[in-house]
């Protein structure tokens, strides 16, 4: 008997084997399928994942590419210039990924549909790309994400209810799409940041999101708070009837008016109508001129006087001629004039600058800054802030907390205006521009270029600067560290300036040269850290000694930032093709350049753990220094 079965047995057996391989062996996801899945995505894109070492077994090494207990757990490649569509089967296998980072690219597409595979995906940033189609159905499969960024793409359709499924939402961005249609009612029990703005949408905020900031519908025909209200919501005023108009008694309801009595009510209310108006006129006249007196802004007459006068167009414009009035108590802020900060005395007013030409001395991701030259023939610099939503009490400490840095290498805040529609910020002038503009602007500029002791002292002024902005506390951070924020004064010394301003709310405008100086690890620009500082200053210093740009173009279509360029050529052994033409003429202080170098190596590390700390940088600057002088 038992051996009549054994030979139906064993064909079932090897079924059963070659069953279990078939679909088995597919099952267990390790590195390997990771580093697959990374390859894939890398042959359908362009972009900087061609500097991937494709001959290693392990990407943990590869740029952007961060591991955890043997499975790719990260993959930030923020500005990399990846250009292309991500394919099925190449991201969407990565099942043990937690973060993805791919802003500020030129993705294209949509997401393939096995990235509801990510059950663990919990961050994800894909703003500032050329992402198309409706929101990727895929994204509602992804029950632990925390950030879901879609801002800055081409995404059309509708936003969808399917949203509250996904409860541990907090972050929600999908500004500046081409979205349609009603906000649905999210109830997003965990939801701390949403924004809508600038699309096509249309209907009522729904009460649950009505307590967020209007910055997050505008740019839509959208109604309800915090916007102004729907229609539907004023209560229209009761309108008398014609048989209300009777004697008063309340029973002739259906007696008429004679013809005296309404001739006469015609003419009383024709008469109380002219009398408001003249009030009206009287009290706007009065309120005219004492805004004027308080508040030293133009009036219609100096409006005039000042454009006969022809003042450039690259002047300060539009400031408002009637600011709303002050809240109650207010103190200093009330008249509506500048406020003076830090040690500067009152030397001028609003209306000062009013009547001075001013030049655009240049226009930054935060704001617009104008040279302003006085009819006193003082000068200073104004910078007039964009997208600031911060209350007029917690801009004005904030900007106190900003002057009150006081140091040779920063630039000095001098005052400041606040009201409804305008942030005035203003500055001493810097005459000699910026490094940016020396570096890379020689031809039109005029300048000539920097030698090597011009560009170390630069480097270690900025670094003084940004040492005693880190050491004031340890929570305080510049934020905006790049050559177009390091001035130079009459004698050539770095005052780094721009300082604190991602502290007040500023919502940045897109800038392919500003992602360059950002270290990976920084997802939101207004929330940056004392070592991503120093990343950003060991882009500045690369850029000194390349005098190249913090994104390098390449067949003007594939980008590569400055950091892995350098790493790229010095890979083997030291080159002079990294340094600056310029720099070659002087051979004795080779060895100087190769340790700030070094120095601008270590300061951009990939790990922000890795990173020197700015009295470290300080400290091996001045050591550099004192070698080259010694040296000459």
């Amino acid at each position: 008997m038992a051996s009549g079965h054994r030979p139906m047995g064993s064909p079932h057996l090897l079924l059963l084997f070659a069953f279990c391989s078939l679909f088995g062996s597919a099952a267990p996801a390790d590195l390997a399928s990771d580093r697959a899945a990374l390859l894939a995505f890398r042959a359908a894109v362009t972009g900087s994942t061609r500097q991937w070492n494709v001959s290693a077994s392990s990407p943990c090494s590869w740029y952007g590419v961060t591991c955890a207990a043997g499975r790719v757990t990260e993959l930030r490649l923020p500005g990399s210039s990846l250009l292309g569509t991500i394919p099925p089967g190449s991201l969407g296998n990565l099942t043990a990924l937690r973060k993805l980072s791919l802003r500020s690219n030129g993705l294209s597409g949509s997401l393939p549909s096995d990235f509801a595979a990510l059950a663990g995906l919990q961050f994800v940033y894909l703003q500032h790309n050329r992402l198309s189609g409706q929101i990727p159905a895929a994204v509602f499969a992804l029950r632990q994400l925390l950030h879901l960024d879609l801002s800055d793409n081409s995404l059309v359709g509708e936003i969808s209810s399917v949203f509250n499924n996904i409860t541990s939402l907090k972050k929600l961005s999908l500004e500046h799409n081409r979205l349609t249609g009603e906000i649905p009612d999210l109830r997003l029990p965990s939801l701390v940041h949403f924004n809508v703005s600038f699309n096509q949408l249309n209907g009522s905020i729904p009460a649950s999101l009505r307590a967020l900031q209007a910055s997050s519908f505008i740019g839509n025909s959208l109604c309800g708070m915090p916007l102004a209200p729907c229609s539907s919501e004023i209560s229209p005023s009761p309108t008398p009837s014609p048989q209300s108009l009777g004697d008063g008694s309340g029973g002739g309801g259906n007696k008429k008016l004679s013809a005296g009595a309404i001739a006469g009510i015609v003419i009383g209310s024709a008469v109380v109508f002219l009398c408001l108006l003249l009030l009206l006129v009287l009290c706007f006249r009065r309120n005219d001129k004492g805004a004027a007196a308080a508040a030293k802004l133009p009036t219609e007459a100096e409006m005039a006087l000042r454009s006969k006068r022809q003042v450039p167009d690259s002047a300060l414009g539009p400031l408002p001629t009637r600011p709303p009035p002050p809240p109650p108590a207010s103190g200093a802020l009330g008249d509506r004039n500048l406020v003076f900060v830090g040690k500067v005395q009152k030397a001028y007013g609003l209306e000062d600058l009013l009547r001075a030409s001013a030049e655009v001395l240049g226009k930054g991701t935060t704001g617009t800054t104008y040279k302003t030259m006085m009819e006193m023939g003082t000068v200073v610099a104004v910078k007039r802030l964009r997208d600031v939503n911060l209350p007029e009490k917690e801009f004005g400490e904030r900007i106190k907390a900003i002057a009150a840095m006081d140091h040779p290498n920063l630039v000095s805040l001098q005052a400041y205006y606040y009201s409804k529609d305008e942030k005035l910020l203003v500055y001493e002038y810097v005459p000699n521009g910026s490094l940016s503009s020396i570096l890379h602007g020689n031809k039109i500029s005029g300048h000539t270029p920097l030698n090597w002791e011009a560009r170390l002292e630069i480097a270690l002024g900025a670094a003084r600067g940004i040492e005693y902005i880190h050491l004031k506390d340890s929570s305080t951070t510049h934020g905006g560290i790049k050559s177009s924020n390091i001035l130079l004064d009459k004698s050539n010394e770095a005052r780094v300036s721009d300082l604190g301003l991602s502290s007040l709310g500023c919502t940045p405008m897109p800038n392919q040269r500003a992602v360059g100086y950002r270290a990976p690890e920084v997802t939101d620009v207004r929330q940056i850290s004392q070592k991503a500082d120093v990343y950003s200053f060991g882009v500045l210093l690369m850029e000194l000694l390349t005098g190249k740009p913090p994104i390098q173009l390449e067949n003007n279509e594939d980008g590569v930032d400055l950091p892995r360029w350098v790493q790229s050529v010095v890979r083997e052994e030291w080159n002079s093709g990294v340094f600056d033409l310029e720099l070659l003429r002087y051979q004795n202080v080779e060895e100087e350049m190769v340790q700030l170098l070094q120095l601008a190596i270590d300061c951009a590390a990939q790990v922000p753990e890795k990173r020197p700390s700015t009295s470290e940088v300080v400290a091996r600057m001045e050591k550099i220094r004192s070698s080259s002088t010694n040296g000459n």
